[in-house]
């Protein structure tokens, strides 16, 4: 699987609509077939950067690059960015979330 972490710099004045900017976008994306997860937090340090962490199945990630809705996406945030985006993009083996080994929970 491909596993995508994204970092965006948003403008001040559009961090409150930031969900909203998006919201297409992310809803395209998530009925993608190869979509595995796709999920929005905001950064606790840095108010205006949005952190993006985003799993693709292995034929996933190509068919999402190339799509219609990715382009017109990145266009939609565009003038929302203080700066380029940051990205980790990696693939991994694995088809989905782990427990975490080193802090368990018995409930």
């Amino acid at each position: 699987m491909y596993v995508i972490t994204v970092k965006f710099p948003v403008k001040p004045e559009s961090v409150d609509h930031w969900p909203e900017i998006v919201r297409a976008f992310t809803e395209a994306t998530r009925a993608e077939p190869g979509n595995l997860w796709f999920d929005w937090s905001r950064s606790l340090e840095t108010p205006n950067e949005f952190v993006l962490i985003e799993a693709f199945t292995d034929e996933g990630a190509g068919p999402h690059v190339s799509s219609d809705h990715f382009a017109a996406g990145l266009e939609s945030m565009r003038p929302h960015l203080v700066s380029t985006p940051q990205i980790i993009s990696r693939q991994v083996d694995g088809t989905g979330w782990d427990a975490m080994g080193e802090l368990q929970i018995d409930a």
